[in-house]
């Protein structure tokens, strides 16, 4: 017998005919023989409708009372699916965060995960009782009230309920069967991995991949929590039961790096089209000024990302050049507004029309050269590009929104990852 997490997001969970069928691959996993809890996101769109109406009531809201309302999605589909797996003949219940308890800080809405005693979950697990847990949710220790985790946290809940559980694997189900190379939409001959390393996952998550949530990537690496990326819409009887020797059979496994045979130089293209850029004309170049434009923006919770400084002709002065998410850049404006003064910058511009391509693979540990063709294979298509920023196993470039498709395509040629 192992003990599985089972996580479905909100596509997988989206109304009763998909709720029955999520509930079809929990009763084969409970029919093997495995101790089954089930993780549970918001039924598709329920949130999207939560958060509206709270900032339709106030748009000055209670954080508190915002994770109280929006936490009530979650609540709905494990109910359901407890009721469908009960009409089933299976034994099982819903939980709440707070019943878990999955203890959180009192970051509302984007809380982080402290704790998760969970005696009591797993002493029914192993009485043959299939937990049903809420997704996204906890509870914080001050005030003792619901704290959610930020959009995506249903995956880090699932992660975080495998490692109190001592879980044998963690299924993440969602629209897709597995970890692509790239985004298959755009390129037709991308491959599903079927091994990704934990770093490698961290770097396509934070690049633009929606397939897993970062922190809960973080948080499987920390525990090395083994995960399996796998799609609820195959039918639950095309697949077989978890077992340890068949978990390569489907989906992609998100493991530790040595426990990947054949590691390719890239193993994959990733994009981001949520970037906007923004740039600092003839600003003075001297000792402190980069704390002074980026201090502000830290002060204001503005995460920056590229950065890229060239001076200017005269020696004197310099232009500086960042990017932002897209959804920031008017916050970012404003603080750069206000901060004219102590900054000393002539002008701003500003560009929302421009997207990150970046390349990822831990085989770049050890071979030279890939940025090299990177740079060659999107000159070579006339695309130029703006800003740089590279890490051990990636690098990322800035370009001109237009030539995304373009340079993903030739991108996933140029390293191989189109071949058979």
């Amino acid at each position: 017998m192992a003990t599985v997490v089972m996580k479905f997001g909100g596509t997988s969970v989206a109304n009763i005919e998909r709720i029955q069928n999520v509930a079809r691959h929990v009763k084969r996993e409970v029919d093997a023989g495995n101790k089954v809890a089930v993780v549970v996101s918001a039924m598709a769109g329920v949130t999207n409708q939560l958060v509206a109406w709270v900032k339709e009531a106030s748009p000055l809201y209670d954080a508190r009372e915002y994770d109280a309302v929006v936490a009530t999605g979650e609540q709905v589909t494990a109910g359901l699916l407890a009721i469908t797996l009960q009409a089933m003949g299976l034994r099982a219940r819903s939980w709440t965060g707070w019943q878990v308890p999955v203890k959180t800080d009192v970051a509302h809405g984007a809380a982080r995960i402290l704790d998760i005693p969970g005696g009591e979950i797993k002493s029914r697990i192993e009485g043959g009782e299939i937990a049903v847990v809420t997704g996204f949710q906890g509870i914080e220790p001050i005030e003792n009230r619901i704290a959610t985790l930020g959009r995506g946290g249903s995956d880090t809940s699932a992660v975080a309920i495998a490692v109190a559980l001592e879980a044998d694997v963690c299924d993440i189900y969602t629209d897709v069967d597995g970890v692509y190379t790239t985004d298959p939409r755009i390129v037709s001959k991308a491959k599903r991995l079927a091994k990704i390393s934990y770093e490698e996952m961290l770097e396509m998550a934070s690049l633009g991949s929606k397939v897993l949530q970062t922190r809960s990537v973080e948080l499987a690496m920390v525990y090395k929590v083994k995960t399996r990326v796998l799609s609820s819409f195959v039918a639950p009887d095309a697949m077989q039961p978890f077992r340890a020797d068949n978990i390569e059979n489907i989906g992609t496994i998100v493991c530790d790096e040595d426990e990947i045979v054949e590691q390719q130089v890239v193993s994959g293209i990733a994009y981001a089209k949520d970037e906007a850029k923004v740039t600092l004309l003839n600003v003075d170049d001297k000792p402190g000024i980069a704390a002074r434009i980026f201090g502000p923006l830290a002060d204001a919770n503005i995460n920056v990302d590229m950065i890229v400084q060239n001076i200017t002709p005269d020696g004197k002065h310099t232009d500086m050049t960042f990017t932002v998410q897209a959804a920031e850049l008017p916050r970012t404006l404003e603080v750069l507004k206000n901060a004219k003064t102590h900054i000393g910058h002539v002008d701003v511009k500003s560009s929302a029309d421009v997207v990150k391509i970046s390349v990822i693979g831990v085989g770049m540990r050890s071979h030279a050269g890939v940025a090299a063709q990177m740079f060659q294979t999107l000159s070579e298509k006339g695309i130029n590009i703006h800003a740089i920023s590279t890490s051990e196993i990636k690098v990322s470039v800035l370009i001109d929104a237009a030539y995304a498709e373009l340079a993903v395509r030739a991108l996933h040629s140029a390293y191989g990852l189109d071949n058979d």
